[in-house]
């Protein structure tokens, strides 16, 4: 059992029938009244964020949630299915609680499925992963240093700010954890 006082960014504990992370937490001591720890927490599998308070005392269950690498199939209308790299076991996963994510997932590519208690529930793709563009404006010829930008379409249906340099039919890496472009890479 964790208990509220032992608790720290990242921790994952079983709270109201959920499973709960740590985002960000208070040890507070008032001058009167008794000690309390206030949190910020998310629900891991739905993604809903709660603050509250706990009495440093309470216990909960800890969470412990699994990680394997596996790769993106495809996307069907409810669900997206994923498949084990070592056991060819696939995976289905609602196709609503990742559908921020589909933007930077290509079919083919590796990502870690998360699971608790043998149930898939979250994805979490590459840091960086490399999409070409399809749609943006001509490239401005020797404007390499200048911080303006413009919208670029890629592959997935993400659109971008790139540098004015950046042309059609190029390929660019991005941040997965901002949404921003990175950097251009060569075919």
């Amino acid at each position: 059992m964790i208990s509220a006082g032992d608790i720290r960014k990242g921790t994952t504990f079983v709270y109201n029938n959920g499973v709960w992370t740590v985002i960000d937490f208070m040890h507070v001591k008032p001058g009167k009244g008794a000690a309390f720890v206030r949190t910020k927490i998310k629900n891991v599998i739905t993604g809903q964020t709660l603050e509250t308070s706990f009495n440093p005392v309470e216990k909960f269950e800890p969470a412990t949630i699994e990680y394997k690498e596996a790769q993106y199939l495809y996307p069907d209308d409810s669900l997206c299915y994923f498949m084990d790299t070592t056991t060819y076991e696939q995976y289905p996963i609602d196709r609503a609680t990742i559908e921020d994510l589909l933007m930077y997932l290509l079919e083919g590519c590796i990502v870690k499925i998360g699971f608790y208690k043998g149930s898939a529930f979250t994805v979490q793709p590459p840091t960086f992963v490399e999409l070409d563009i399809v749609e943006c404006e001509p490239a401005v010829k020797g404007d390499t240093s200048s911080s303006a930008g413009k919208v670029a379409k890629l592959e997935t249906g993400l659109e971008v700010m790139v540098p004015l340099f950046i042309a059609n039919g190029e390929r660019i890496r991005v941040d997965t954890r901002t949404g921003e472009y990175h950097e251009r890479v060569k075919k």
